[in-house]
């Protein structure tokens, strides 16, 4: 009996596989048809009197007269289930995918058809906010919006109606801020990027992002958090303290670039967390610092600082360049100086784990798609507005690269020298 059971379901399966293949070879036929009669007619595919625009109002009117005809129990034409009947049409432009489509849509007599494929007061189907949200996400303001939905679908949209699509993720990203936490993160970086907010005037604000590696070796961003020109030790207890009511109770590495106050905050929300800093961006400081003519000398006294393979040696490399460059560039010394006690952390770790921790490119990838969708922009109205435009690049997926959400390459390795430096810290 069970196998005749097993054979029928592989017979169900085989029947639903060809009926998926039937359905995509008419599919398929069916579009070749329609550009063969557009170009042989003469006709625009989309746009107001494109192919499409007639093939989806046709569509959804024969939809809409179905959905009638259950409701009121008899065909058209046909004897009445009861008093209720047709009473005409009426039109409707809603905006779809390929463009605005005026339609009929069926009415009865009672007022009581409440009709699901396009419902009342509905304006535009669920695949118009959807591309609409896209592109928004794909960086293009709300004007570039409006101007590219012009030109290409002939669909005249107001920018407010635009904002008010967008809008519509405000909710979903409230939930995303507050969601729960995996309780342990081998690896989270701290950085933080500058937007032009209007707050009574346009102003330079801080976006704090936090980016976590679990320990699968999957990367996510934990959080994004606006911030003045304020912050200390007491704004950065009140964000780790965030983190920790939604559920993270350990963090092994946490790699970030000098921003003040942070180390302090986290020594008291995690003691036992390591606090890193981020030595690419010493060096690009250090740069910004010296002169050009002398950027590869330093580079090379810099390199020899940080690929040194103990603390001793680092210590002496480090000793030299400020011996070297101190009368100089007092500025370059002064930086390193006091970002030594960050910087020491490093220096103990193998290769496989310095090469996660070296730089914060992991996060400044992220944050370098964040600058061109905000950059486009100009300022943000307000705090909400800038967090909805970084809100949707962190779920936007690019296939070139810098994606927030993905797995960190050879991540296996790293964790088990992450394991030997934390011996007592792995679940």
């Amino acid at each position: 009996m069970n196998h005749n059971k097993h054979e029928q379901d592989n017979h169900e399966i085989e029947a639903g596989e060809r009926g998926l293949i039937a359905l995509d070879e008419v599919k398929q036929e069916l579009a070749r048809q329609l550009f063969e009669h557009a170009r042989q007619a003469g006709l625009e595919l989309v746009g107001e009197d494109g192919l499409l625009t007639q093939v989806a109002g046709k569509v959804l009117e024969t939809a809409l007269e179905v959905e009638l005809t259950d409701h009121l129990g008899y065909e058209h034409g046909g004897p009445r289930a009861d008093d209720n009947a047709r009473n005409g049409t009426y039109a409707k432009t809603i905006q779809t995918g390929v463009g605005p489509v005026t339609i009929q849509v069926p009415r009865d007599r009672s007022g009581a058809f409440e009709p699901q494929i396009v419902r009342k007061h509905q304006r535009r189907l669920d695949g118009f906010d959807e591309a609409v949200i896209s592109l928004y996400a794909k960086g293009m303001t709300t004007g570039e919006i409006q101007k590219h939905l012009s030109e290409v679908y002939d669909a005249q949209v107001s920018r407010e109606l635009i904002s008010k699509v967008t809008d519509q993720i405000v909710e979903e990203m409230q939930a995303w801020r507050n969601r729960p936490l995996d309780p342990v993160w081998p690896v989270v970086f701290i950085d933080a990027l500058y937007v032009k907010i209007r707050d009574g005037v346009v102003s330079n604000r801080p976006i704090y992002v936090a980016l976590g590696v679990n320990l699968a070796g999957e990367r996510d961003v934990l959080g994004l958090w606006v911030g003045d020109d304020g912050e200390g030790a007491k704004h950065w207890a009140a964000i780790l303290a965030e983190l920790t009511n939604r559920g993270i109770r350990d963090v092994w590495l946490l790699c970030c670039d000098g921003l003040k106050g942070l180390p302090d905050a986290v020594e008291h929300t995690w003691p036992t967390t390591t606090v890193q800093t981020c030595v690419v961006h010493l060096v690009r400081r250090s740069f910004y610092y010296s002169s050009t003519k002398h950027w590869g000398r330093l580079s090379t006294d810099m390199r020899r600082i940080y690929t040194a393979p103990t603390q001793d040696e680092a210590e002496i490399r480090r000793d030299e360049m400020f011996e070297k460059w101190g009368g100089e560039y007092p500025a370059v010394i002064n930086l390193w100086r006091n970002a030594w006690p960050e910087f020491v952390p490093f220096l103990a770790f193998p290769p496989a784990l310095r090469t996660i921790v070296y730089t914060t490119n992991i996060i400044e990838s992220l944050n370098a798609r964040f600058r061109r969708a905000c950059r486009v922009r100009g300022h943000f109205p307000n705090e909400t507005a800038a967090l909805k435009v970084l809100y949707l690049t962190v779920h936007e997926r690019d296939p070139k690269g810098g994606n927030a959400i993905g797995t960190v390459q050879a991540w296996k390795q790293a964790l088990n020298e992450l394991a030997v430096f934390y011996p007592d810290r792995m679940p």
